[in-house]
């Protein structure tokens, strides 16, 4: 039995209009969230939290970064509502707005040295602002893209969305990498970190423009002229689809794990550890995530051949090996071997990251698809995205050390090996039933 489901195109928007809108706006959403992570291991620590020792404020300015996953899931349920009762389109507009204002503040924020402890507390409230904007961006961005598919290539479609974390990576380091090499170490502390936030508004202004162009999907609006809309639509997640919703957790644990890890906690670890360039770094993630968006297109188009699942697990296996050698990597203090490691991390990936949103989208129905989709990917991001660099760096410190710290990458990759295989089982079990 195939994982792909049959689905009916819009007659409205094209497949490839569509794509770009989700992409577009998603890259945005990702620019954003992705700036604050680079302003986290670089200069939130003397900017609000000063005083701290260098593990004290690396913990911080973590654990400042992780509010932003907790918040997450609130934004998948609500704007999960919204996309299932009143339509994508019109939720992701909202999620957009949100993002954009919540991050051209942080850009106007004073610092703790001008307004003291209500410094860090704005900025925390604005972090939980940016995830509760993006915890309701990606399962829209993937439905839309999804439902708008042709027959047989959702996989490739629903990458689309996708490619936004790549790219938004890709336009978070440049643009750091640029003010960081252009602007003295000074400059960049007082003024120059608010530059990327600020420009925010006027890329969110460009994503409204091109995301109002699209329609609906024929499959929602089908749902939704029939009356299938359900009153709360996350009850009925809950109540009959929860093994979807648990699959959907561990399979987002380890490749946002592994996300995160390469493109924020190399730097973070390889600069205050082992004294390697911060800038070389980053323009280490720039290259490794421009070389990623082919790879996960290439990968996402044959998993529409070989199959969601397999495709997921063939890159679980190949990042577990990879993840088992991270750390050490870092560790040697060498720039080119801590390139070895984040390419290795980014790309093994890719054959897990691409085709995983068109198999957490297809595992639900068109009525809760939204909320179900939303809550599986945004929990996953909290045990994985949000949990890794913090546990990661406590084991490092521990007694367990570097062992430990490897130990636990490469389990968290299997778990999301585990969650495709069992996911694609129950679209085939729930394939089967309304085919009898």
């Amino acid at each position: 039995m195939s994982e792909q489901t049959r689905t009916h195109p819009s007659s409205g928007s094209s497949p490839r209009k569509v794509a770009l809108a989700s992409l577009v706006g998603t890259s945005i959403e990702w620019y954003d969230f992705y700036i604050y992570g680079l302003a986290a291991v670089t200069v939130f620590a003397p900017q609000f939290f000063p005083g701290s020792s260098p593990l004290a404020g690396s913990l911080a300015a973590f654990g400042t970064f992780a509010v932003g996953f907790i918040a997450r899931p609130i934004g998948g349920v609500l704007f999960g509502h919204l996309g299932d009762r009143v339509g994508r389109r019109n939720t992701l507009v909202i999620t957009l707005v949100t993002m954009g204002l919540a991050t051209f503040l942080i850009g106007l924020l004073p610092s703790y040295a001008t307004i003291g402890v209500a410094a860090p507390v704005l900025l925390v409230v604005l972090r939980l602002v940016q995830g509760f904007a993006v915890g309701g961006e990606w399962g829209g961005a993937v439905l839309l893209s999804t439902e708008h598919a042709p027959g047989g290539k959702r996989g490739f479609y629903g990458s689309f969305p996708q490619l936004g974390v790549p790219i938004g990576l890709i336009a978070s380091n440049a643009v750091f990498l640029v003010l960081t090499a252009g602007l003295s170490p000074e400059a960049f502390s007082s003024w120059g970190w608010r530059v990327p936030f600020l420009a925010s508004a006027l890329l969110v202004i460009v994503g409204l423009w091109v995301r109002l162009q699209v329609t609906e999907s024929e499959e929602f609006t089908e749902v939704r002229s029939a009356g299938q809309s359900m009153v709360l639509p996350i009850a009925g997640v809950l109540r009959h689809h929860l093994p979807q919703v648990l699959c959907g957790i561990a399979l987002f644990t380890g490749i946002t794990g592994v996300g995160y890890m390469a493109a924020t906690f190399s730097i973070q670890y390889g600069a205050s550890a082992y004294g390697m360039p911060r800038t070389g770094l980053i323009a280490v993630v720039l290259v490794v995530a421009v070389i990623e968006v082919p790879i996960i297109l290439w990968f996402s188009a044959a998993a529409d051949r070989w199959g969601l699942s397999r495709t997921i697990l063939g890159g679980a296996v190949a990042t577990a090996v990879v993840m088992a050698v991270f750390l050490p990597l870092l560790a040697s203090a060498s720039l080119v071997l801590a390139a070895v490691a984040i390419a290795g991390a980014r790309w093994g990936s890719a054959p897990m990251w691409g085709p995983s949103g068109a198999l957490a989208a297809q595992a639900y129905p068109a009525e809760v698809r939204y909320s179900g989709a939303s809550v599986g990917y945004q929990l996953g991001s909290i045990t994985g995205g949000a949990l890794a660099p913090i546990l990661t760096t406590l084991l490092l410190a521990s007694p367990l050390g570097m062992v430990g710290a490897s130990v636990y990458l490469v389990a968290i990759v299997v778990l999301s090996g585990i969650g495709a295989v069992l996911a694609a089982r129950l679209l085939q079990k729930r394939a089967i039933s309304s085919s009898v």
